[in-house]
């Protein structure tokens, strides 16, 4: 029986209803709604709890708000709203904060208590509850769509945002544009009592993974498994079977969870996608879960590459005969 309580933005299962997009398209917001702020990527967050911060409807961060809002869905009739507040400067920001894996860094706004700041949703996924995981994903995820599509693709005018925030529309040439998600292989090989974990350049100093990459156009998940760790370690692989999904909003994915068996064993690395890649033992897997140094981090928690790493571990996760 596989662990799904370590799976983040899995078992998210709010209302989207869809249905009331074009009811709260453009229109001034309920007051009874519950408001979930962002600011440049970054979730509002009770830093007593962990849960996210829901403002109410005449709150001044949200009158200052210089993007239409998105209507996210219902969670026991309550509808929920996520509100962009990125043109925000705060005074105290850094000019120079360097570019990390995980940003874990906090921001407090003046109009908000002190123990109420904005968090990078990689740092806190794991201590959010399901459903809220699921809400501040989605708007994340929404959000850097519109700022990714203000122009129209066919005839390059500027869109509008319609359909409460799930659709944006040309005025000139009358095309709509619609939310996209990228679906990706995430795989583990294994071969015997070994997986095959790989390493990329800009990650924590020892932390290895799960191969992964895009579905090109025209390919299935099977043939996209198989191509991606050939082309990344020129290792042959057979038997892939799909495991589990994981919504990934950084910043618009699709994780497919696969797994293959290896029928060649030596690696040659792509160094233009991995800095290293290895074969790993369950022994020592359970080394570096224990706390040992084995010169090996596995995959962050919350992650679907720890998901599949951890149950193959523990025996949970094998191949379908």
């Amino acid at each position: 029986m596989l662990d799904l309580t370590e799976l983040s933005f899995y078992g998210s299962e709010f209302d989207r209803a869809a249905h009331l997009r074009s009811k709260f398209n453009n229109t001034k917001i309920e007051s009874i709604a519950k408001n979930l702020i962002i600011w440049r990527g970054k979730i509002l967050i009770d830093q007593n709890n962990f849960s996210l911060v829901y403002l109410s409807s005449t709150h001044p961060l949200i009158k200052h708000s210089n993007v239409p809002p998105i209507f996210l869905g219902q969670v026991d009739k309550f509808n929920y709203f996520a509100h962009d507040i990125s043109n925000w400067n705060p005074e105290d920001l850094p000019d120079n904060i360097k570019p990390s894996f995980i940003d874990q860094t906090s921001q407090s706004h003046p109009d908000l208590p002190f123990y109420q700041n904005f968090n990078d949703l990689r740092f806190i996924m794991t201590q959010l509850s399901d459903m809220e995981a699921g809400l501040a994903s989605t708007a994340k995820a929404l959000f850097s769509w519109h700022n990714n599509n203000t122009f129209c693709s066919k005839c390059g005018n500027k869109t509008v945002s319609t359909q409460s925030g799930w659709q944006r529309d040309c005025n000139k040439c009358n095309t709509s544009q619609y939310p996209r998600t990228d679906p990706v292989v995430i795989m583990l090989i294994t071969q015997g009592n070994k997986i095959l974990l790989g390493r990329s350049p800009q990650w924590p100093e020892k932390m290895y993974s799960c191969l992964a990459g895009f579905i090109e156009p025209g390919e299935t998940m099977e043939a996209a498994v198989a191509r991606e760790v050939k082309e990344e370690t020129n290792i042959d692989i057979s038997h892939v079977n799909y495991v589990i999904s994981q919504p990934w909003a950084f910043p618009s994915s699709l994780m497919l969870g696969c797994m293959a068996k290896a029928i060649t064993r030596e690696i040659t690395i792509d160094q233009n996608e991995l800095e290293d890649a290895q074969w790993v033992s369950k022994d020592v897997l359970l080394k570096a879960y224990a706390g040992y140094d084995v010169g090996i981090t596995p995959a962050r928690p919350g992650t679907i590459a720890e998901f599949l790493i951890q149950n193959w571990v523990k025996g949970t996760l094998t191949h379908k005969k």
